[in-house]
């Protein structure tokens, strides 16, 4: 009896450590892995709408629509942008017009019921180049490409305590987190991942993804890739650099005149404030405190 209750005691002992050293091993394979994304955080970058006084580069922003209408038009829309709003970044009616009927919408139904398409004007948006999200999907692995009308507003790293106190002081006003994670994830292709993580087959490693390790979308910029027409460097560096700035103004085109309204406010505020102050001098200056 001795001997069995030996025997079952051994057996126990050797399952536990059986279990012990398999989870000990998932644990080490899974030593590498991020526990958060994205794994490196963006560089803050130097944009020329950044601060206060910010304000567009024109000249960046044509770049810009250059990287997007021969590279991004091809998967993602920009259904909120109207070809019109073009004219803002130095085009003249005739240019926007020209460039509004390079693109083809939607017309209304014609005397049979059929949809047929026209070519746009500077009223139409920028059309989607897939006829639904479903087809959208159908041709992308299953998951529709986003909408790039507010992308640069929507994605950013959260730079979390004590930096967004920072972030939000009147000298700063740091709100170009998309911009940054957009010419991060950019040029963040092509780097080795760390050893013991996985990468699923038909994905690619970013360190600076922020959903994931890595995602389904292929490097979609190289150097000399498009020919700019001004002489800038064509580099994935600048090419980042310009599509960032497009969308970032694509999402939010009127920053100049917010930013020029709300120092105009704070003047205001500080001229009002020291009116205050004198009338309340006078006015109480002969009544004892």
């Amino acid at each position: 009896m001795k001997k069995i209750l030996l025997g079952l005691a051994a057996a126990g002992l050797g399952t536990m450590l059986a279990f012990s050293g398999a989870k000990a091993a998932e644990e080490a394979n899974h030593a590498a892995e991020p526990t958060h994304f994205p794994i490196k955080h963006p560089e803050e970058m130097k944009w020329t709408f950044s601060g206060p006084f910010g304000y567009y580069d024109k000249q960046q922003l044509q770049r810009g629509l250059k990287i997007y209408k021969e590279v991004c038009s091809a998967c993602h829309s920009m259904s909120l942008v109207p070809f019109r709003a073009l004219e803002e970044l130095g085009y003249n009616e005739a240019q926007v017009k020209a460039f509004a009927a390079e693109y083809e919408v939607p017309d209304a139904p014609n005397a049979d019921g059929e949809i047929v398409n026209r070519k746009a004007i500077p009223a139409d948006h920028f059309p989607s180049p897939f006829p639904n999200v479903q087809a959208a999907a159908a041709a992308n692995g299953g998951a529709a490409p986003p909408d790039f009308s507010l992308i640069a507003k929507a994605r950013s790293v959260e730079r979390g305590f004590p930096q967004f106190l920072y972030d939000i002081a009147p000298w700063v006003q740091y709100q170009e987190g998309g911009p940054d994670y957009i010419h991060a994830l950019l040029t963040g292709y092509g780097q080795t991942p760390p050893e013991g993580m996985q990468i699923p087959e038909g994905t690619h490693y970013n360190p600076y993804f922020i959903a994931a390790k890595s995602l389904a979308m292929a490097q979609p910029l190289q150097d000399g890739q498009v020919t700019y027409d001004d002489g800038s460097p064509a580099t994935l560096s600048q090419y980042s650099q310009d599509i960032a700035a497009f969308l970032m103004w694509a999402a939010e085109p009127h920053l100049e005149e917010r930013k020029k309204t709300g120092f105009r406010v704070m003047i205001f505020l500080i001229l009002f404030a020291g009116l205050v102050y004198l009338a309340k001098r006078r006015i109480w200056s002969d009544v004892p405190h």
